[in-house]
């Protein structure tokens, strides 16, 4: 199976997360201009999601050393279907196994070597954990779950 890892530009930057939740490596590119973009991109394999017209007529994207997207939509979720559906990428999916927050893999982690940093109801109520080793967030399958895995399906659905 092919790893899709994106660096996804600031004026698409909704799409972080979205990647993150299906569990692609997806960084956000704080830097400032496209040259340094590009060359960020280039050595890690990472493809570059942009709704910047300029990028795509760099030398490096058109030879096709570097991969690129153009997206045209404003809309994050019409922009996760466009990359849905030109990258392919439908069978890919691993949900909920990277940070939201800094794109670490989760670790699995027992309930009682995380009981004094979770709320008391949710230990009482939850069995699985997972953590980031870097950032040291923890989650766990609540409600807000549920309505991520909601709006995830509705997204891979169409």
């Amino acid at each position: 199976m092919k790893e899709f890892k994106f660096i996804i530009d600031r004026n698409v930057g909704k799409l972080v997360k979205w990647l993150r939740m299906l569990g692609f490596d997806a960084v956000f590119f704080e830097g400032g201009d496209d040259t340094e973009l590009v060359n960020l991109a280039r050595p890690q394999s990472r493809i570059i999601l942009t709704r910047d017209t300029g990028i795509m007529k760099r030398r490096l994207i058109t030879s096709g050393q570097v991969s690129a997207l153009l997206l045209t939509s404003e809309s994050p979720q019409v922009q996760m279907r466009q990359v849905l559906g030109n990258l392919e990428i439908g069978n890919c999916f691993a949900p909920f196994t990277r940070c939201m927050e800094c794109n670490s893999l989760l670790k699995e982690r027992a309930r009682e070597e995380i009981k004094e940093r979770i709320p008391p109801y949710v230990y009482k109520t939850q069995d699985m954990y997972m953590e980031c080793p870097y950032c040291r967030r923890i989650y766990w399958k609540g409600t807000h779950w549920q309505a991520m895995m909601d709006k995830l399906n509705s997204l891979i659905s169409e």
